[in-house]
């Protein structure tokens, strides 16, 4: 994971668009120093359109053919799913592109389990928020277990697994960041608290952002955590037919407010798109932080 305290810019491409049309921005994205990271997402249908027959690529598989083929973005899923796949599944797949990437993965990871139409077109139990949420902070014991120990039993209240382990494991060591997002602060801060190295916001409210980090701040200190170690993370959508000056200003604010890894979600493809993601909205920015 990079320094929490200070900037660290990312890109988010659109699954929904052809494979070669993804690999040509990530490869572009890819010799541009002021893009550190590069994210796909976890859902295997279109979650923002009402028509959900539009295409959407398999966020693990896409990304483990994106991360044979650049050679220095952190790359990861914002978020993987734990309502989507096991957490013993999650931690093989997260392993795989570690060590294919040759140790760049960020594992963003969060409880999922909220589109409905997902869970009934796809077998996966769609489980009530409190569960999920609970769900995942038992995931997160899993997965960091298997990246980390040889073999072990794990009774939860929720999993129960004898003998499981993950060879190989993560290039990284002790293992790969987290990255957890989700806003639920009654149960989803604590898991953040205890578990991550980085909370994701995922919402252009940033009045709601500067709320939750507070309350983030409480929960770590309940654990004897110090807050400042634990970097904060927000992704916007960046829509290159709107103002650049009004969408510069919209991620300054949440700059001000204390987020320090900002991924930039692009609603456009197409040649040159990273180079104008750079070039009118990360290193203004990064300038600015300079001065």
């Amino acid at each position: 994971m990079t320094h929490p305290q200070q900037l660290h810019f990312g890109i988010k491409t659109r699954q929904s668009d052809p494979y070669e049309d993804i690999l040509r921005t990530w490869q572009e994205a890819d010799e541009i120093p002021s893009i550190e990271s590069a994210w796909l997402f976890d859902h295997p249908m279109p979650i923002m359109r009402a028509d959900p027959s539009g295409p959407m690529h398999d966020g693990w598989t896409l990304l483990a053919a994106l991360a044979a083929q650049t050679q220095r973005l952190r790359l990861g899923l914002m978020v993987a799913s734990n309502a989507n796949q096991t957490p013993p599944q999650l931690a093989k797949r997260a392993a795989t592109v570690d060590i294919i990437s040759h140790g760049r993965l960020e594992f963003g990871f969060g409880a999922g389990g909220s589109v409905e139409r997902e869970h009934t077109a796809y077998g996966t139990p769609l489980l009530k928020p409190g569960e999920s949420i609970r769900r995942l902070g038992e995931a997160c014991e899993i997965i960091k277990g298997m990246w980390t120990q040889p073999v072990f039993d794990f009774a939860g209240r929720y999993y129960q697994l004898k003998e499981i382990y993950c060879e190989p494991k993560p290039i990284q060591k002790p293992m790969p960041p987290f990255i957890i997002g989700g806003v639920g602060e009654q149960l989803t801060l604590r898991v953040v608290a205890r578990h991550a190295d980085a909370w994701n916001f995922p919402y252009p409210d940033v009045e709601q952002f500067k709320r939750l980090n507070g309350i983030l701040d409480g929960y770590c200190a309940e654990i004897g955590r110090d807050p400042a170690l634990l970097m904060r993370s927000v992704q916007l959508i960046i829509d290159p037919k709107e103002d650049v000056a009004v969408t510069r200003q919209l991620v300054q604010s949440f700059i001000d407010a204390g987020a320090a890894h900002l991924v930039l979600g692009l609603r456009a493809q197409g040649q040159g798109i990273a180079h104008w993601l750079a070039e009118e909205i990360i290193e203004p920015l990064r300038e600015g932080a300079a001065r």
